[in-house]
């Protein structure tokens, strides 16, 4: 990561703009190169993620690891592989316990500049609402299911997923298509942007 790429991360690491507005205080969490090829867009990070600074280093990291069939070692790899959520820092929760929605003013401020200034993708996973509706261009649909279901859509450079938290069993046990259909799809097509030799 060099120049002006760099600087942006930089920038986006030392960021406090919404800092009163954050329980938990700040703590940017986002990874990306220069030569990164695959962009894991998320939504916010977890509490546990909050912690460690490192993204999905949870249950839902395992599960989205054995989405894309590839272990750690590779996920991590930053030169292969940016992740860079909607917010940047976790937003809290909700009265009711979940997690808060992401912080606005981290799209507002940083979002359009760091994609201008990184790599050009050769595949963008949009994971939930809000990044759905940031990297689809607007063309998501009324609900995540929704924009999920129609993933062949929105090819050959983004697909949209659901979030792999664990509350989501329910949504994958009723849709076994997205284990049969969308999984290999996303696993065949990781392999070719990372592996292949061309």
């Amino acid at each position: 990561m060099t120049g002006k790429l760099e600087a942006m991360v930089a920038q986006i690491r030392a960021c406090r703009i919404c800092e009163s507005e954050l329980p938990d205080g700040v703590r940017p969490v986002l990874r990306i190169s220069r030569t990164a090829r695959i962009l894991i867009a998320g939504q916010a990070p977890g509490k546990r993620v909050h912690a460690s600074g490192v993204p999905y280093d949870d249950r839902s990291g395992d599960r989205l690891r054995q989405w894309l069939g590839i272990g750690r070692d590779v996920f991590y790899d930053e030169n292969r592989i940016a992740i860079v959520p909607m917010g940047f820092c976790f937003p809290g929760y909700t009265p009711a316990g979940a997690d808060k929605a992401p912080r606005p003013e981290c799209v507002r401020h940083w979002h359009d500049r760091l994609f201008a200034a990184g790599p050009k993708f050769a595949l963008i996973l949009a994971i939930g609402r809000h990044a759905q509706h940031y990297h689809l261009n607007g063309r998501a649909r009324k609900t995540v299911a929704d924009t999920v279901r129609a993933w062949r859509e929105y090819g050959p450079l983004a697909i949209p997923l659901p979030h792999p938290s664990w509350h989501n069993n329910s949504w994958l046990n009723k849709n076994p298509w997205f284990h049969t259909e969308l999984v290999p799809f996303l696993r065949i097509k990781t392999a070719e942007i990372l592996f292949s030799r061309s």
